[in-house]
């Protein structure tokens, strides 16, 4: 096992965790989006551990609507709740909070949009466009500059892949909600 979070029973744990906190079923690729937003598991780990909680009954299953949907159990639930101080609390803390994020988006249904705009041939310069958008109204947009093709490229795909960590950083940057990134205090 290669997931950051440590050997294949923490990474159990770490779901477990997850699903026991947010405590309704899910679809596996919605389990798996949830799970991979911190990065402390890889998605391979995370579906070899899947399988093996599903078989031993700490996962299962119910139809809904022509989807399957997943959830803890209860043996599940025992086995998270006796052995989450196995995985560092903070870790824990940090991936429930970007999941429930997630989720938030997911279930408002904000759509991200990003794109490359105003492409300088001679200087490789560029501007890198991001929008959200809550049934079809415009909830954030913004334009950076980008130096370069391959920086505005990594802007892009940053913003594709975590849109709703990018605007709660911008949200909280605008509301002086972190002050440590500034030299001089903002307002009270």
């Amino acid at each position: 096992m290669s997931s950051a979070i440590g050997a294949k029973r923490n990474v159990k744990i770490f779901v477990l965790y997850l699903l026991e906190n947010i405590n309704y079923p899910l679809e596996l690729c919605t389990i798996s989006d949830i799970v991979m937003q911190t990065d402390y598991v890889l998605f391979l780990d995370f579906a070899e551990c899947f399988n093996e909680m599903t078989d031993a009954g700490l996962i299962e299953s119910v139809e809904s609507e022509g989807r399957t949907l997943y959830y803890i159990s209860e043996q599940g639930r025992t086995v998270a709740g006796s052995l989450s101080s196995e995985v560092l609390p903070s870790m824990l803390d940090k991936a429930l909070g970007a999941a429930l994020r997630y989720l938030d988006f997911s279930r408002r249904g904000v759509e991200p949009y990003s794109e490359i705009i105003n492409v300088d041939r001679t200087t490789g310069e560029c501007d890198v466009r991001c929008v959200l958008t809550e049934k079809k109204k415009v909830i954030f947009e913004a334009v950076l500059h980008a130096d370069s093709a391959d920086r505005a490229r990594r802007m892009k795909e940053n913003f594709d892949s975590r849109p709703e960590v990018v605007y709660r950083g911008y949200t909280a940057l605008l509301a002086g909600n972190v002050n440590y990134l500034f030299d001089e205090p903002g307002p009270a």
